[in-house]
């Protein structure tokens, strides 16, 4: 898994390296300090994963997350920061991050939140899950037309909140990988949401978790 690190602080750069770098298949690919360097590293080097700090020079965390996605839409994003206020949570969930943790719990988390990114799951630390519970419960409640979804994503969808991951669906449903990611994308697109996070809450609310399993 090849790795680019975005953050303006060089020892913390280091840190996190040997972090992803003691787990094996995982090799940092390129490093940023910050938002400029960062969007230009992404796309001069192929890369499947960026842990991104929100707060750097430049171009910010937020900005970057938003041109990774639309460049990049392929690359997961984990957000490695200091910051666990629910403005920041909401809007990196917002700009469709894979991922968020705070520093403190790098050593801990930061390995796993990778193997989750990378098997299509999302992954938040658990002092930033009651953020999102917040955020989720306050928002006011969209009127997604379910009617738009095919068969298929909806069978995608009923997998996909329930917390399986991409080769897992694909296995379960007997198609490609690349296939079940573009259904994803669909899914948001139709849904009108940019995370797996909100997806969940659509599925909920909209009762979709309550179909069979395919």
């Amino acid at each position: 898994m090849r790795v680019i690190l975005a953050d303006d602080h060089t020892l913390v750069r280091a840190g996190i390296r040997r972090i992803i770098e003691s787990q094996p298949g995982c090799v940092v690919v390129g490093e940023a300090a910050d938002g400029h360097e960062a969007i230009e590293t992404l796309r001069r080097v192929q890369a499947d994963v960026l842990v991104l700090d929100l707060k750097m020079e430049g171009r910010d965390g937020i900005e970057v997350l938003r041109v990774a996605k639309a460049d990049r839409p392929e690359v997961r994003v984990i957000v490695l920061t200091m910051h666990a206020g629910r403005e920041y949570v909401a809007r990196a969930m917002e700009e469709g991050a894979n991922g968020y943790l705070l520093k403190d719990s790098a050593v801990q988390d930061l390995a796993a939140a990778i193997d989750a990114v990378m098997a299509g799951r999302t992954y938040f630390s658990p002092a930033i899950q009651q953020q999102m519970a917040e955020i989720l419960n306050g928002r006011e409640p969209a009127t997604p037309d379910l009617r738009a979804l095919t068969d298929r994503e909806r069978e995608v969808l009923v997998l996909l909140v329930r917390g399986l991951s991409t080769k897992e669906i694909a296995a379960a449903l007997d198609i490609g990988a690349r296939t079940v990611e573009t259904h994803r994308a669909n899914l948001m697109r139709k849904l009108g949401v940019r995370s797996v996070a909100l997806l969940t809450q659509v599925a909920i609310r909209e009762g979709i978790l309550d179909l069979p399993t395919p």
